[in-house]
């Protein structure tokens, strides 16, 4: 019996555009040369990227997360820059600026996401997210699902940062599990990426819906990533099918793969 559906965050239920994604990229960049302008910062913009190649390599590539902290530490160290030799306030502010432009300049919901989510919260399901991170820790994502109104239909919420690890990890997944209190076999999870959300999902035993954004246009979703053959329980290009998806579960599960449009 379906009991708990979640979702992925980024190009699932919020997607960041290139406007505000520069302008989120513009004002940490301000933000953090402001903290940082009697240290000689001038080389700041190619040091934060830097950090992102570098988190890439050393933590993401492997599955790893990286708390917010230690993505600063690295950027100051690419700055020639000793974190040790910071007090803990200016740390914490730059944490703060690090962390605050996804506030400050909201992603934008994706079409369907409130009314789906209040749909099926309406027909009694757990409703739960696990996002993988980058440069915006949990802490600030919390208060992005709040302004964006997603925050109230979610009983659990689970970001890498926090956990260690990124999807497509087992432990990311038993983490949402054990806090919606419900089996894997009880769960479907909806996402936009074919191996971390599908078969990330998949390998702990629940369904895998594979999310395809419309901007990505109309092509065939590719089944194998990674080098594996991943066949989606469900495929979808619009969120507000997914109801149609739990229907057919609940009348004893899909008779066949289930694709958009069929």
């Amino acid at each position: 019996m379906l009991k708990a559906i979640a979702f992925d965050l980024w190009e699932t239920l919020i997607t960041n555009p290139p406007e505000p994604s520069r302008g989120q990229e513009r004002l940490r960049l301000a933000l953090i040369t402001e903290i940082l302008r009697e240290h000689g910062a001038e080389r700041l913009e190619a040091a934060y990227r830097q950090t992102w190649r570098r988190c890439q390599e050393l933590y993401w590539s492997e599955d790893r997360d990286v708390p917010c902290r230690r993505q600063i530490e690295h950027m100051l160290e690419l700055l020639e820059l000793d974190p040790r030799s910071f007090d803990e306030e200016t740390l914490l502010a730059l944490e703060e600026a690090y962390a605050r432009p996804a506030i400050e300049i909201l992603p934008f919901l994706v079409d369907g996401a409130k009314e789906v989510m209040s749909d099926l919260k309406s027909r009694g399901y757990r409703l739960g997210l696990i996002s993988n991170t980058g440069r915006t820790p949990g802490s600030a994502l919390r208060q992005v699902l709040g302004r964006l109104d997603l925050a109230p239909f979610l009983d659990a919420m689970v970001f890498s940062n926090e956990i260690g690890v990124c999807k497509p990890q087992r432990p990311i997944f038993e983490s949402l599990r054990e806090s919606l209190g419900v089996a894997y076999d009880e769960m479907l999870f909806v996402g936009d990426n074919l191996y971390v959300d599908v078969h990330g999902a998949q390998s702990c035993g629940m369904r895998g819906v594979h999310f395809i954004p419309a901007a990505r246009g109309s092509a065939v979703a590719p089944s194998v990533d990674h080098g594996l053959e991943i066949v989606a329980d469900a495929v979808i290009r619009d969120l507000r099918e997914l109801p149609e998806i739990v229907r057919s579960l609940e009348c004893g599960g899909l008779s066949h793969r289930f694709q958009s449009g069929s």
